[in-house]
């Protein structure tokens, strides 16, 4: 069984200006490329789950999604990263959708397809509804990230960065 690392998209990988969806306003968080590194060296396979509600909500379209998708996967390739896939709920949030986090429709996705150790794996987000997510899914391990008040995440940090910087120091404890 693989361990992962589960990654929200906006606010972690990107910084989260609302409803991105153009290339040219996708900038990725400082940071991001070296923390997914040091994931991917202690062989994680990742994973992007994302709610996408711009979509239901009419401000974008799936093919929008899906270009910036293939742009964002690409520039992450071109750092040495591989993201095995992505997993997005289209729905609004009204729609009550089985996909939209912290609903584990995402999540039970990428295990109908792949074996995933969920008790070494890793969820890292910047909402309530992402560590929400880890602890419906059984994802043991949760990282939150920014200035909001996230409760029952293991770990906190204001930025990627910081994170990076405590998980090299503190290396055993993705080393399981």
């Amino acid at each position: 069984m693989q361990k992962a690392l589960f990654l929200d998209r906006d606010g972690i990988i990107n910084i989260d200006h609302g409803y991105i969806y153009q290339v040219e306003k996708f900038e990725f968080t400082d940071g991001i490329f070296d923390l997914l590194r040091l994931f991917i060296q202690k062989d994680y396979i990742l994973f992007i789950v994302t709610n996408q509600s711009g979509i239901g909500r009419g401000y974008y379209t799936e093919d929008d999604f899906h270009t910036l998708t293939k742009w964002m996967l690409e520039a992450l390739k071109n750092e040495g990263i591989d993201i095995a896939s992505v997993h997005y709920c289209r729905h609004a949030p009204e729609e009550n959708c089985f996909c939209r986090k912290p609903k584990t429709g995402m999540v039970d996705e990428v295990l109908s397809k792949n074996s995933i150790d969920l008790r070494n794996s890793w969820l890292i987000g910047d909402k309530q509804s992402d560590i929400d997510l880890a602890d419906n899914s059984k994802i043991s391990k949760s990282i939150a990230i920014g200035e909001r008040s996230i409760e029952s995440a293991n770990y906190t940090f204001k930025t990627i960065s910081e994170c990076k910087l405590f998980l090299e120091e503190n290396e055993a404890i993705i080393s399981s």
